[in-house]
């Protein structure tokens, strides 16, 4: 009885002892007698017990690795307090178990030192302006070192730059004084446009009233043009028409009727003009002056 139950203690301590099972995305290192075998991918695995035996477990997920806020100086010798996160991924556990006693830490402390030599090699508004040259500069050169680790960087994020703080309030000055300077442009810009507006609209304005007072001397020129010609149209056809009465029979005597109705008409009103009256010499033959009149007509005809 004692025997079976030896052997069955036995038993379960060779099946927990051979059987591993290695969860999703890691990677397990078999070392037979000390030195490397193989490694074990996810699932059921087999070991030979007391021989063989799991060094090193590895996750094969991405990690982020914080990396220590560190002073660095830039090429126009200012500090710079700068920190930032790395991520990276194991892609070969035996090198990552072997290429390195602590991988995280060589990592960690070559992202710093290459992050010391690339703001050196800089002035400090390009620190600021080129995060992203300095974000692939770091994973570069990580990147090439850490292949024997059996890590793979898969980018780097600076995520604070700090100057001093004499160097903050300069900069915050510079900005304010850029800040007004551009508004002062600006409001100048704004009058110099409104000035430009008013001058083009007042000599439009000009423009379309000295074009309106043409068009209106034109219409009133051609106006008066029109009226004087039909005047003269109306002035023409009534003597066209005077003529041809005259020459019917019976016209003279009517023509000498309406001379000597007129000629009576006029001296008629002559005291009613003025103060002073003109009379002819010889105003009571006043039928040889109508004889006169008529002379005249017959001689224009």
């Amino acid at each position: 009885m004692e025997v079976s139950i030896v052997i069955l203690i036995l038993a379960i301590v060779f099946v927990s002892q051979a059987l591993r099972i290695v969860p999703q995305q890691s990677a397990w290192v078999v070392e037979r007698l000390g030195k490397y075998d193989r490694t074990l991918q996810a699932g059921l695995n087999f070991l030979v017990p007391f021989i063989e035996r799991v060094s090193y477990k590895h996750s094969l997920k991405e990690i982020p690795l914080d990396v220590p806020s560190q002073v660095c100086i830039t090429k126009d010798n200012t500090q710079l307090q700068v920190d930032g996160i790395l991520y990276f991924q194991v892609t070969d556990a035996m090198r990552a178990s072997y290429g390195s006693s602590d991988y995280i830490s060589a990592i960690t402390q070559l992202a710093q030192t290459t992050l010391r030599s690339i703001i050196g090699r800089m002035e400090l508004d390009k620190t600021f302006e080129e995060r992203d040259l300095i974000n692939a500069a770091i994973v570069q050169a990580l990147d090439e070192a850490a292949l024997n680790w059996g890590v793979k960087v898969l980018r780097y994020e600076i995520k604070d730059l700090t100057p001093p703080r004499e160097i903050l309030l300069s900069m915050q000055a510079q900005i304010t004084a850029e800040r007004e300077k551009r508004a002062l442009i600006a409001a100048s810009e704004g009058r110099k446009q409104e000035q430009i507006n008013i001058a083009n609209g007042e000599r439009e304005s000009s423009i379309a009233r000295s074009e309106g007072d043409r068009i209106a001397a034109i219409n009133r020129a051609q106006g008066e043009a029109g009226a004087i010609k039909e005047i003269a149209e109306a002035t023409a056809d009534a003597l066209r028409k005077i003529a041809a009465a005259v020459a019917e029979p019976g016209g003279m005597e009517a023509v000498n009727l309406k001379v000597a109705e007129q000629y009576i008409e006029a001296f008629s009103g002559v005291a009613k003009v003025g103060n002073t009256l003109i009379l002819p010499g010889d105003l009571s033959n006043m039928g040889s002056m109508v004889a006169a009149a008529m002379q005249v007509v017959k001689q224009g005809k």
